[in-house]
């Protein structure tokens, strides 16, 4: 896009064409082998073209289990929760997409590139020169209501197809809604957004925005438009992708640190229950030494994070990241609790990832008014607002090495768990009440 333009609103005719051509629609000379053969045999391409399409906590999360427990098996599942969809018509098509995804590999490029990032070490590297995703782990059904999706096998092998297959479910599903007044409705929508941006924020670098949008986006092509215009329109304020090769395409920063299982998984690690997220932390302390610092704090609870937060962690980490209950209260509790060890909260961040838009993002911006650093992952809301509903699909963690482990998180209805006993056992041991 010509510079001198780039901080001007398209017109919306002239608008889509001009960012859809962003976006090769022929497999280039750097991808894969089997990108090629796919174009060749199915005359598009497929959903996943690299490895690199996957979101950067994910790659993180691999190192450090492969690190401390590479031994561990993982049983996941797919989880729909949007009522009146049913996806089980898709499934000749997930096979599809499945089979190919089996052949990819990293390029050595993409390897290259890996390799500056400081936190990445060699050794990981080289696991990744072998690193396939074996088809066989995963279990597709129709069920009788909806589609049944599970993946079991050695963690560190499996854990990569939760971003690949919600990527591939959600753009399977939206290409009945892929029309070119559904592009400019989308282009309106972001430009919107952007000009909003620019009258309540204008230029001020210490508002941060990131896209954390790959999980549940339109499609591949739509993410990438999305994150390049932001890089462009908004460059004092657009920071970064979750998507690795989205920050690797359009030179931004590849952000993530953990999610959910990670913490999850040393439920059912040799530890005491009550004492699995302090190992976690110092576990991925001993791992990235002081990179990577933001602490996810809604796997129990609020509460019971704080309780396993000390004045050891309030140090050492970087910050934290909110991803249920109300955003506004855990801002406040946040930074009291980092007062109350004396640790200033001026010098952390608070990192809020729950569900966000624009305008909740700026008021939230305002609410914190520099009592702490900020930043403001939006995932669906940037990768997926073009008029047709987005779907609420997860892929979430079940059991490790034959134990259920469970997020019970800061808000109703984000538990995922198969074992009413174990959520009673859990609430028990961490004191959480009904």
């Amino acid at each position: 896009m010509n510079n001198s333009n780039q901080n001007e609103i398209l017109p919306l005719e002239a608008g889509v064409d001009r960012y859809l051509s962003m976006i090769p629609e022929r497999p280039g000379a750097g991808l894969h082998a089997s990108v090629h053969d796919f174009y060749s045999e199915h005359g598009r391409l497929p959903i996943v073209t690299s490895l690199m399409e996957d979101d950067l906590y994910k790659i993180t999360m691999q190192q450090t289990l492969l690190h401390h427990c590479p031994g561990a098996e993982a049983e996941y599942r797919f989880v729909c929760r949007t009522r009146g969809v049913d996806l089980r018509p898709l499934m000749p098509d997930i096979e599809l997409e499945l089979e190919h995804l089996s052949r990819l590999h990293y390029t050595e490029s993409e390897l290259g590139y890996l390799g500056t990032l400081r936190y990445i070490k060699p050794d990981f590297v080289h696991f990744l020169r072998l690193y396939r995703l074996h088809h066989p782990f995963v279990e597709l059904r129709a069920g009788d209501e909806q589609l049944e999706i599970r993946i079991r096998g050695p963690q560190v092998h499996v854990m990569r197809f939760e971003i690949f297959l919600m990527s591939i479910v959600n753009e399977l599903y939206f290409r009945a809604f892929d029309t070119p007044e559904t592009r400019a409705e989308g282009l309106r929508r972001l430009n919107d957004k952007i000009e909003f941006i620019r009258a309540e924020i204008g230029d001020r670098s210490d508002f941060r925005l990131s896209d954390f949008g790959t999980r549940r986006r339109f499609s591949r092509e739509w993410q990438h438009i999305v994150v390049r215009t932001l890089k462009e329109r908004l460059p004092e304020i657009f920071t970064g992708s979750s998507n690795v090769a989205c920050a690797r395409a359009y030179g931004v920063t590849p952000i993530g640190t953990m999610a959910h299982e990670y913490l999850q998984t040393f439920q059912a690690l040799a530890y005491r229950l009550v004492d699995s997220q302090k190992a976690a932390f110092e576990c991925w302390n001993r791992e990235y030494d002081g990179d990577l610092g933001i602490a996810l704090t809604d796997v129990i609870n609020l509460e019971a994070f704080k309780r396993d937060f000390g004045l050891k962690f309030c140090k050492l980490f970087d910050g934290v990241r909110h991803d249920s209950g109300d955003p506004f209260h855990w801002a406040d509790a946040m930074i009291e609790h980092f007062e109350s060890y004396r640790v200033d909260p001026g010098q952390k961040t608070l990192v809020f990832s729950d569900g966000l838009t624009v305008p909740r993002a700026i008021a939230l911006f305002r609410h914190v008014g520099g009592r702490a650093r900020t930043g403001f992952g939006i995932g669906t809301n940037l990768t997926n607002d073009l008029g047709p509903d987005p779907l609420n699909i997860v892929i979430k963690v079940l059991r490790v090495n034959g134990q259920p482990v469970a997020k019970i998180s800061d808000a109703p209805g984000k538990t995922l768990c198969d074992d009413p006993g174990y959520i009673a056992y859990l609430k028990h041991v961490f004191g959480v009440e009904e």
